[in-house]
């Protein structure tokens, strides 16, 4: 079944008589028609279970994701003490050279 009407006018004075029903003009079975209109209102088992197998590969990969973050953090931490020291070592280097080279 399908609404027609001034949807407009009915909204706007909020009158439901606005409305009349009348039959569907697809071609499809009645049972199919229906089927959309009377579903289920509730997520079934199967839905909810899942939803819970979702959310629980969902928390593992963000663990995971967590996980490579820091591991990476470290290393950029690791590679940016190795880089200052060599660093401090080429500008000391140079320095000397400087110094000696007059």
């Amino acid at each position: 079944m399908a609404v027609t009407g001034d949807e407009t006018e009915s909204a706007a004075t909020g009158d439901v008589s606005a409305y009349q029903l009348r039959n569907p003009s697809s071609c499809l079975p009645q049972d199919v028609v229906m089927a959309g209109v009377h579903g289920p209102q509730q997520p079934t088992e199967d839905a909810s279970r899942r939803r819970e197998l979702r959310l629980m590969k969902n928390r593992e990969a963000a663990k995971a994701c967590r996980q490579r973050k820091r591991e990476y953090m470290n290393y950029l931490e690791t590679r940016i003490s190795i880089l200052e020291k060599e660093n401090m070592t080429l500008k000391a280097k140079m320095q000397y050279q400087n110094v000696h080279s007059i």
